[in-house]
């Protein structure tokens, strides 16, 4: 998912030649998504520059870096961590004026950009029907692991207005859902 939400930053800022990722290090996950994201800036010829936060006081440091090295633009990846901490990232991309994009239409909701990834809500439910399966005596060993193969794109037209920007209208047609 962190390849197509480099396609949505392209697509939002084509003139950016740079862009920034935001990482906790510590993620389990975070080699594959720095990977991965590697991979799409190579295909669509961004330069790359890897933030790494993993603490509260990790995060002006990092933007002080995006305007620095004049990145373009900002993907947030996904990390329980980073996402606990929503809020003040959503402000320091605004303080900053830093066209992000984040995982959960939380993130959009509250002043974000856009996002692009699964429903929280999804996964929760995921959660009670696994949780009832092994109330009713199911082993845990023996359940399928299932991945959600909902997403959805979120994009905040308040927000692109104070930062400025007017989305083309191909991208908007591509949310499923428009915070104006």
């Amino acid at each position: 998912m962190e390849a197509k939400r480099v396609g949505l930053l392209h697509e939002l800022v084509p003139s950016a030649t740079a862009i920034a990722v935001l990482v906790n290090p510590t993620y389990s996950d975070a080699e594959a998504q720095i990977k991965e994201v590697q991979d799409a800036a190579r295909t669509l010829g961004l330069q790359l520059h890897i933030l790494k936060a993993s603490s509260d006081s990790d995060f002006d440091p990092a933007f002080a870096t995006v305007i620095e090295q004049r990145a373009g633009a900002l993907l947030v990846a996904s990390d329980p961590f980073i996402f606990s901490r929503r809020t003040a990232i959503v402000a320091l991309a605004a303080r900053h004026s830093v066209p992000t994009v984040y995982q959960f239409r939380e993130c959009a909701t509250i002043g974000g950009l856009m996002s692009y990834g699964t429903r929280i809500a999804d996964s929760y439910h995921q959660v009670g029907v696994y949780t009832g399966r092994i109330l009713r005596g199911a082993k845990p060993a023996d359940l399928p692991v299932v991945q959600s193969t909902n997403f959805e794109f979120v994009i905040n037209l308040k927000t692109a207005r104070s930062l400025g920007m007017t989305i083309s209208p191909t991208l908007v047609a591509q949310a499923d859902e428009v915070i104006e």
